[in-house]
């Protein structure tokens, strides 16, 4: 297994270790180390159908896993990277626990219209307890989000 096949099994495994992600739709297409969220448009993400408008639970859900796979997603680079992490713990699905959601604010910006929606999260501090994540998702252009979101992580104890 060559090394970009690792990386791509180890973010298949993230995804796949939350099986919400798998009932919204949700994918991560990897250019490198970043990764960019998409929820394609499905009717049963619409909230209200006269506006219409994608569900605020779906918005918020959607950040929060952005949030929550870039944060694991970052934190497996080095360790695939270097070689740390092989090919044979990836495919046993042997990769550290999530981390967990401590508190999460949002903030609508605009109603999320019926198309697909794309997300990008910045960590902006990552400790061996804790972590603060920014997310923002935007559907036609990156520079006019329609949510963001701030979450911070209770970060999973590599002791176990």
């Amino acid at each position: 297994m060559t090394a970009y096949q690792n990386r791509d099994k180890t973010l298949a495994w993230l995804v796949g270790a939350v099986p919400y992600i798998r009932f919204l739709g949700i994918c991560f297409d990897r250019q490198g180390d970043e990764i960019t969220a998409h929820l394609p448009f499905q009717p049963k993400l619409i909230g209200n159908p006269s506006v219409p408008a994608l569900h605020g639970g779906v918005t918020a859900a959607f950040l929060e896993v952005a949030a929550i796979i870039e944060l694991s997603w970052t934190n497996l680079w080095e360790d695939l990277s270097a070689g740390r992490l092989g090919s044979d713990a990836v495919a046993a699905g042997q990769l550290p626990p999530l981390p967990k959601t401590i508190d999460f604010t949002v903030d609508y910006l605009r109603a999320g219209q019926p198309k697909d929606c794309f997300a990008k999260a910045r960590i902006n501090r990552s400790g061996r307890r804790y972590a603060s994540v920014h997310v923002e998702a935007w559907q036609e252009a990156r520079d006019k989000p329609f949510a963001s979101a701030v979450v911070h992580f209770l970060m999973p104890d590599p002791e176990g």
